[in-house]
């Protein structure tokens, strides 16, 4: 009977797979990092702190990394995967598959941190949900500005804490170098997102990522915050789209020219004087 029911229930199409499991890392991700900031939020600081929510996010990644990468790669972020479309290390036709695997996931992930926390939502807010004042609770599931940040100094921050992403991402996975022993780039990939949020999370949140940002700010515009959710920060949700993408693109262009293209396997056996060449790590 079991088998049966397996055998119903298995999906041939590699791309649908694919987008199952950008959905299930994507939603593991984000409820770890939500329900973290949720509760440091509603909980006025007795129920964690600032390094609460960069732990939080450093071992959803972790985690969302494991259940996703041996079936989709584990890129549980719109800009990667668009850079690897750009880049031709995956088919265009599969970007669709992968950003709605990635909504989806994210976007379930703060309908279930709402439900998870609507009574203390309730009780913090007197039932108005606002983006900005002193209760504001917007900021538990989509990033906004500091009120100190002007746009083009949030849009750096953006841009450069993504770019710090992509260079950590390379530096883990890249086995003609120093990449990190098999088994352990879940990990350090987690570290490297809480050493981001530890040293650049001030200025914006460090979104650092499309699909973290973009689908609870459009649940939030749902569940009541409304509109405002869009126009806060001079409209800032457009920032989180683009300067992701756009470091992300930075950072593998830097890598590339700084170590890749010089760090290739040595083709010819001998020098012009016809000696052996020694090769020294």
């Amino acid at each position: 009977m079991l088998e049966k029911i397996q055998k119903a229930l298995t999906i041939r199409s590699g791309t649908i797979r694919e987008l199952l499991a950008e959905a299930l890392g994507m939603f593991i991700l984000m409820v770890f990092g939500l329900s973290s900031v949720a509760q440091v939020v509603l909980g006025r600081g007795d129920f964690g702190q600032h390094l609460s929510i960069n732990l939080g996010f450093g071992i959803g990644v972790t985690l969302g990394i494991h259940a996703a990468g041996g079936i989709s790669g584990a890129h549980l972020n719109a800009a990667i995967t668009v850079t690897h479309c750009i880049l031709g290390n995956l088919p265009w036709r599969k970007l669709p598959a992968y950003l709605i695997g990635q909504f989806l996931g994210s976007f379930t992930a703060a309908a279930t941190v709402f439900g998870l926390y609507y009574d203390a939502l309730y009780d913090y807010t007197k039932g108005n949900f606002t983006v900005t004042g002193p209760t504001a609770t917007a900021s538990i599931f989509s990033t906004y500005p500091a009120p100190y940040v002007s746009l083009p100094g949030g849009f750096f921050t953006e841009f450069m804490a993504t770019v710090m992403l992509l260079l950590g991402i390379l530096i883990i996975h890249d086995e003609k170098n120093n990449g990190a022993l098999k088994g352990t780039q879940a990990l350090l990939t987690g570290i490297l997102v809480l050493g981001i949020g530890l040293g650049m999370g001030m200025n914006t949140g460090y979104a650092i990522n499309p699909s973290r940002d973009l689908p609870p700010r459009v649940f939030t515009a749902i569940a009541g915050w409304g509109m405002d959710v869009f126009t806060a920060g001079h409209h800032w949700w457009w920032v989180p789209l683009t300067a992701p993408i756009l470091g992300s693109l930075a950072g593998v262009l830097i890598y590339k020219l700084f170590i890749d293209f010089h760090n290739q396997p040595v083709l010819e056996s001998g020098n012009e004087k016809g000696q052996p060449v020694v090769e020294t790590s």
